[in-house]
């Protein structure tokens, strides 16, 4: 095997620096803390590493859209890797390393290997970087040239390239451009709506983007929403939010309403009337509601990543790749899953996990599952917590979602999860202390039918004194709870429901800052909250959560379809 021939630029740079290689991928949201550049993911292999001026090898990105906001921030910065390469397609980071070329003139080199030379050069100690080649250690690999296919391109798109539309149409419809080049597709595909992710703060370079778009005199063309937002828009100044944060988050959600986005403020769009219907081609950023959209509602949404969420709603198109076509909606692993009987709602969220694991690059079909009859809220915590395990926009629940039959390409390969994999993870989940003072619901975003159910296990019983309950959800569903007398119930036992934040982008006080441990029914955010906290977060189902809320102690065992 000529190993000079299995290299290839995804974006051109000179980098040199010590290697850094792990075969897991990693989400830079919520996995890299921005400040510091380093892992802050306490599951990842690469915890407590710093990433700044390294040569970062992993198979790809998962998890969050928002890991091209935080790559942007390292690279204006100057704490980001000094080059990125990957084994397999990737999107997230490509896209921020493509913004910071693009818009700020900054290159990181991203690069993509095949799996020979991958493995070569990740037993490397450091390597230098040109655009022609890669040496290291001995080993030499010549850099082929980023991919130029021939994109076909309709007369109005070739007029917003031109600058019909102004300067900011024009540079959305470059970046398109660009990344529909490298995912290898041969034109574009009209939208019906998009969602935009971007509008967390998830570092400072979120803001600079947005107001330098706005500023350009952006204006969205398609009806666009918008996800959580990183305050309580309304009230953050009579919360003791700094203002060193609640401004710039605000004005991070101000500038996208100036450019015509609606200010729904819910990681969970597919909650709102306006949700996509099966069959319609939608831009959608925010992992678990492309997967929920692909998935459950059998729409059409790519994992776009923040910034070119907002490119595709200025412009109405996006690259037609990946899931917008028919054959790479197939299933290439099939996951039979061992089910004990009796499952309660915090099974959902532990097989969506594990999951992810076992199709971290690739979309599965899980079988095994109807006779367990989930409901939408069971399928949206499944969807959630695959999406922090996995790269992949959707999966396929035999017998229960809208393609799952016929879904499994002929190539796909088989694994089984099983009730030891099951008790293993749920260890893994719930490692923290027997005492709780912060029970978090709402990730993502609470549904009508989550506040009900939470409400009728409350029973009109008051919670612990030195246990918070908090419950993050959309406007929309605030209001309808407030409509039917859930809300009220809620206020009653304790409960304090937030708008416009969820619990990947809350902080500290409206995060209590007495907190040591956290109670959760989220298999995201107990993943993700250890390393946003720096609490201990636990797992558990609704029943749980209610048990902590009202002693403020949960004892770590298995549940009880585990015992």
């Amino acid at each position: 095997m000529n190993e000079r021939a299995l290299a290839r630029s995804v974006l051109g740079g000179a980098a040199q620096g010590a290697v850094i290689a792990t075969q897991e991928a990693l989400s830079f949201w919520g996995g890299v803390d921005p400040t510091t550049a380093c892992v802050i993911d306490v599951h990842h292999p690469l915890h407590g590493v710093c990433l700044t001026g390294a040569i970062l090898m992993m198979p790809s990105s998962r998890g969050s859209c928002t890991g091209s906001g935080v790559l942007l921030d390292l690279v204006l910065n100057g704490r980001a890797p000094a080059a990125l390469i990957f084994s397999e397609a990737e999107d997230v980071l490509t896209l921020g390393a493509l913004i910071a070329s693009e818009l700020f003139g900054k290159s990181l080199p991203v690069l993509r290997l095949a799996p020979q030379a991958f493995a070569a050069l990740a037993s490397a100690k450091a390597a230098r970087i040109s655009d022609t080649a890669i040496d290291a250690d001995g080993l030499s690999l010549s850099v082929s040239p980023p991919a130029n296919g021939a994109l076909e391109l309709a007369d109005a798109d070739r007029a917003m390239l031109g600058g019909q539309g102004g300067i900011a149409v024009q540079q959305a419809m470059r970046i398109i451009c660009a990344m529909a080049v490298q995912q290898g597709a041969r034109s574009l595909v009209d939208v019906t709506q998009a969602h935009i992710d971007g509008c967390i703060y998830a570092s400072p370079a979120n803001l600079t983007f947005a107001e330098k778009m706005a500023e350009l005199g952006a204006r969205v063309r398609v009806p666009t929403t918008m996800n959580a937002i990183s305050v309580d828009r309304a009230n953050w100044q009579t919360q003791g939010v700094a203002h060193d944060f609640g401004d710039p988050a605000a004005r991070l959600a101000d500038a996208y309403v100036r450019m015509g986005c609606r200010p729904t403020f819910t990681c969970s769009p597919y909650l709102l009337d306006s949700a996509p219907k099966s069959g319609e081609a939608v831009a959608w950023a925010e992992s678990n509601a492309v997967i929920f959209a692909n998935s459950v509602l059998g729409a059409r949404t790519a994992k776009h990543p923040d910034f070119l969420d907002l490119c595709i709603a200025l412009t109405g198109r996006a690259p037609l790749s990946g899931v917008y076509l028919d054959e790479h909606r197939k299933a290439r692993r099939i996951i039979d899953v061992e089910v004990p009987s009796g499952v309660d709602d915090a099974f959902w969220p532990l097989v969506g996990y594990l999951a992810g694991h076992a199709a971290p690059d690739r979309i599965p079909l899980l079988r095994g599952l109807g006779t367990a009859r989930p409901s939408r809220d069971d399928l949206k915590a499944l969807c959630a917590a695959f999406g922090t395990t996995s790269a992949a926009p959707m999966l396929h629940v035999e017998g229960v979602t809208p393609e799952a039959d016929g879904a499994s390409a002929a190539d796909a390969d088989h694994v089984v999860i099983t009730r030891a994999d099951l008790a293993a993870a749920w260890k893994n989940l719930n490692a923290g202390p027997e005492e709780v003072e912060l029970v978090a619901i709402g990730s993502p975003h609470a549904s009508l039918e989550e506040c009900r159910a939470l409400a009728a296990v409350l029973d009109g019983r008051t919670r612990h004194p030195d246990a918070a309950v908090i419950v993050t959800a959309g406007n929309a569903v605030i209001a309808d709870a407030r409509t039917d007398g859930t809300l009220a119930l809620l206020e009653q036992s304790g409960v304090q429901v937030v708008p416009d934040l969820c619990w990947c982008s809350i902080s500290e006080p409206v995060f209590p800052t007495r907190t040591r441990a956290v109670m959760t029914n989220s298999g995201k955010y107990a993943h993700y909250g250890p390393g946003l906290s720096g609490r201990a977060v636990r797992l558990g189902s609704l029943a749980d959560c209610v048990t902590a809320a009202l002693t403020g102690r949960v004892p770590a065992r298995l549940p009880a379809w585990l015992s």
